[in-house]
């Protein structure tokens, strides 16, 4: 059979098979991960210094990171910056705001979970005026309420205000830069997303799938600021940025005081 055959004949198929064939892909892909993280050291979770120590996994790091950036490049890319061509800004940014208006829910739980209550109050009520007046966060009306949104909570971010350590650096199939901690945190974020809970798979994976594409869409300006070896630039800044967010801004700089950095 030839591979335009296989092809016209795969598209021929209803598209419940088609969402068949994407949650057995996805079940694989999680056993995957499953069997990865339970193959890497625990030593790993240990805290060291220096990014060289953060990376020890870099060899296998970067076979994963060649396979990200070629499916991204030839698939995601594309898709991202024709939904962004045709999609006026209004609306892209809109879309945008109902995804993170979504993830409120993740945030006022970490954020509980974290001690942050009056954050924790900030945020539910984003989210309640949002949803409403804000027709389901395409408007962000609570920010005219004074309710202002913050960087955001995630299940890693609680793990390491409760002093777990980062460990290595890690980089997923699909999913891109994470680290040994933050990597299941992804799992218990993804249980709070009420998206999770919609029964319909097919509905379901819609609505992952606009919200995979409009992430991508807002980073095509962002990734014009990668210079040098990708993979290292991606890892430091992914690194510098998670110790930002789970120390609340409070990071040491290399500069020595205020006074003399300035």
């Amino acid at each position: 059979m030839t591979v335009e055959t296989a092809t016209t004949k795969s598209l021929n198929q209803p598209v419940s098979y088609h969402f068949r064939v994407a949650r057995l892909l996805r079940a694989h892909l999680s056993a995957a991960l499953t069997a990865m993280l339970m193959a890497i050291p625990a030593a790993s979770f240990a805290e060291s210094e220096g990014v060289g120590n953060k990376d020890p996994l870099e060899s296998m790091n970067r076979v994963i990171f060649s396979f990200n950036d070629t499916a991204d490049r030839f698939v995601l890319k594309p898709i991202a910056l024709g939904y962004h061509y045709v999609t006026p800004d209004p609306v892209e940014n809109g879309i945008g705001r109902m995804f993170d208006n979504v993830g409120e829910i993740v945030n006022v739980v970490n954020d509980v979970l974290q001690g942050k209550f009056g954050q924790a109050g900030n945020d539910t009520g984003r989210f309640l005026v949002n949803s409403t007046i804000g027709l389901a966060g395409f408007f962000d009306v609570a920010d005219s309420f004074g309710l202002e949104k913050n960087e955001g909570e995630d299940f890693g971010q609680t793990m390491g205000r409760w002093g777990v350590g980062d460990g290595a650096y890690l980089v997923l199939p699909i999913l891109g830069p994470s680290n040994l901690r933050d990597a299941p945190g992804r799992i218990v974020d993804s249980f709070l997303n009420p998206i999770s809970d919609i029964d319909h798979v097919p509905t379901r994976n819609q609505i992952y799938g606009a919200g995979v594409l409009s992430t991508r869409a807002q980073l095509l300006e962002a990734e014009k600021l990668i210079s040098g070896d990708k993979y290292s630039f991606i890892r430091d800044a992914y690194t510098q940025r998670r110790e930002y967010l789970v120390n609340d801004g409070e990071v040491e700089d290399d500069f020595g005081g205020d006074d003399d950095y300035y």
